[in-house]
């Protein structure tokens, strides 16, 4: 029993990063077409294109199947990720969340 109570307090612990199914250094090197509108890291070098770093993975995942399925509406993106697999997508993800997102000045 206290094993399994172990185990679940790791499990909630973990980042969200750690638990990621896709794998960050792949991405890294499926995010060149991201780039030009995303930047390299996932810092958009224009306002009219979201930032993808510090993005949760989960929420960058879904957001491009969505677009791929048709449940997001942008020609842009739809074309961008109609070749892409259910494992580009996690991979992708995965580099994008790992990334350090833009520090908010208090």
């Amino acid at each position: 029993m206290k094993a399994t109570h172990l185990l679940a307090a790791a499990l909630l612990v973990a980042s969200p990063l750690a638990l990621a199914s896709g794998d960050p250094a792949v991405g890294k090197k499926k995010s060149t077409t991201c780039a030009a509108c995303h930047g390299a890291e996932g810092v958009s070098p224009s306002p009219d294109f979201p930032n993808l770093a510090g993005q949760y993975a989960d929420y960058l995942e879904s957001a491009m199947k969505h677009y791929k399925n048709g449940k997001r509406k942008n020609p842009i993106m739809a074309e961008q990720v109609k070749a892409l697999s259910v494992k580009d997508m996690q991979d992708l993800a995965a580099y994008f969340s790992s990334q350090r997102g833009l520090l908010t000045k208090y």
